[in-house]
């Protein structure tokens, strides 16, 4: 059986949005769906103190009642998939990275309440990116829908290839187009202490930065021969490249570091497409 597809909620509305989300892209793979939805048996976590052996009646109650929604969210116009849905002790952060043990991708919506109210804001998105062991969807909002295409926001980076590669598996499974963005916004040191020049031939840049790119995803077309793909090089901050982007596809794929650089945050560009993008973002450590 392929690795589950696991989606966090917690009755807010996008966290069933992401639900539904989550369902269709199980139903894409056929994979699994887990629903998770993660509480404290307290109110508040308290160092070294056991949390009690069971949650309270009102508070099962009520975790049921969500995951009813959630599956009911997943299982709309498909009523086949197969999905499991279960308590988990914790909060959000640390429960979800364990949840996410053995799955394929881990999913959440933009804002909740409780344990997801700050998604967005910092904490809960900085940590899953950081520590999930598999690639994290944060469904900002579904999209209107089916315009069959999605981006990939491509640096040039070597070690962007599980990036790249992820980006064309999921446009396969989609039937989808992809659309391969890099943005520039002034020529790059390309050894420690080169000194860039004050004026430069914009033109002449732009052709280096479009080599660039064909390089960076040389290879993929022979894997992938049914992908559509298109490549888009444009003059502004990345950020501003993939929610335009994001506007126009279904889903924008983007890469984080893993190491101690995730521990210092996702970077400017993540952290902007995270907060503005108008389709769902899957973020993929490198």
């Amino acid at each position: 059986m392929a690795e589950p597809i696991v989606v966090g909620v917690d009755g807010s509305t996008p966290s069933l949005q992401a639900a539904g989300w989550a369902g269709q892209e199980a139903e894409i793979r056929g994979a699994p769906l887990r629903v998770v939805y993660a509480t404290l048996r307290w109110p508040s976590y308290v160092p070294l103190v056991p949390q009690p052996a069971s949650w309270g009646a009102d508070v099962e109650a009520t975790a049921r009642a969500v995951l009813d929604q959630a599956i009911a969210h997943a299982r709309a116009g498909r009523p086949r998939l197969a999905v499991s849905a279960e308590i988990v002790d914790g909060g959000a952060e640390e429960a979800l990275v364990a949840a996410a043990g053995g799955a394929q991708l881990l999913v959440v919506g933009s804002r909740g309440r409780g344990g997801f109210a700050e998604l967005l804001l910092g904490s809960v998105s900085r940590h899953l990116t950081a520590r999930a062991p598999c690639p994290v969807a944060v469904v900002r909002q579904p999209g209107d829908g089916d315009r069959g295409e999605i981006a990939v926001g491509v640096t040039g980076h070597p070690d962007q290839e599980p990036v790249l590669d992820f980006a064309f598996r999921e446009a396969a499974l989609r039937h989808a187009g992809l659309r391969a963005v890099h943005a520039w916004t002034q020529p790059v040191a390309t050894a420690p202490g080169e000194m860039q020049p004050l004026v430069y031939d914009v033109d002449g840049v732009g052709a280096e930065e479009a080599r660039l790119l064909a390089e960076s995803i040389a290879g993929r077309r022979e894997n992938f021969p049914d992908v559509t793909l298109t490549e888009r090089v444009v003059r502004e901050h990345p950020a501003k490249a993939l929610i335009d982007a994001s506007a126009e596809t279904d889903l924008v794929v983007i890469g984080a570091h893993t190491g101690m650089s995730a521990w210092l945050g996702l970077g400017a560009t993540a952290h902007a497409v995270l907060h503005h993008a108008r389709a769902p973002v899957i973020v993929v450590r490198h």
